[in-house]
């Protein structure tokens, strides 16, 4: 199997170096947190708001019968798998706020996470070359044998300067940032880590066999060569 697994908490960088890594080895990408919010869309646009937290509107069984039918898939373009809904790419669709806010509630569902992480696998097994696939259980849940796992962390503070950054200078991370700022989304990061660490379905954790790294003071460029040099020591021939 030709997978690395790339985990970690929100905003420690997971999906910037997975997808640094697969671009220097040329290999495929493929962050599972778009997926889940493909089928959070998908819920939005065909059942609505008022289904959400009861009855049978938001319910497993109904979401993955509606990605199902859809369907919803990850499609492989150009060595990055892309979320499809009907056919159509909602890579960007994705990104939108109301699906940020709602996308914790259906990740939070074993049965849509089974469903997800099925999808996954039929998905990079059609991709002989390698994948890197990122994540929060990719090494203990999806991937378990995958032969290199990387567990990133970052202290919340490092985390939350760099979200704000990014999100004030378009990408740049070494945008200036208001330090009030920094603090009140590091609480808020410190809160989801508590909330993806305690869960029920597949909680957030290192493998027992990855590679920890703390990139709380690399840089991007240091942290994605590490991974690529345990790479090419993994994967040898």
């Amino acid at each position: 199997m030709r997978v690395i697994a790339v985990d970690g908490p929100a905003a420690s960088g997971k999906s910037s170096t997975a997808r640094a890594v697969a671009r220097r080895l040329g290999w495929a990408h493929l962050d599972s947190g778009a997926l889940y919010r493909a089928v959070t869309l998908a819920a939005l646009d065909n059942v609505g708001e008022s289904g959400r937290g009861k009855g049978e509107g938001w319910s497993p069984q109904t979401l993955i019968s509606l990605a199902e039918t859809l369907p919803v898939r990850l499609v492989l373009m150009k060595d990055v798998y892309r979320p499809v809904i009907a056919g159509v790419s909602v890579a960007e669709a994705i990104r939108q706020d109301r699906v940020t806010q709602a996308v914790s509630e259906v990740a939070a569902m074993p049965e849509v996470r089974q469903w997800v992480n099925r999808c996954q696998r039929e998905a990079v097994r059609e991709h002989s070359q390698g994948v890197v696939v990122d994540g929060r259980d990719i090494g203990t849940a999806v991937f378990p044998d995958a032969p290199l796992k990387i567990f990133l962390t970052a202290t919340p503070e490092e985390r939350a300067r760099r979200r704000i950054a990014q999100r004030a200078g378009g990408g740049n991370p070494g945008a200036p940032v208001d330090a009030e700022e920094v603090r009140r989304e590091a609480q808020s990061l410190a809160l989801r880590d508590y909330a993806d660490s305690t869960r029920a379905a597949s909680p957030l954790r290192a493998a027992h066999d990855a590679v920890q790294l703390d990139t709380s003071s690399l840089s991007l460029e240091e942290q994605v060569a590490q991974v690529v040099r345990l790479a090419q020591e993994r994967f040898r021939g």
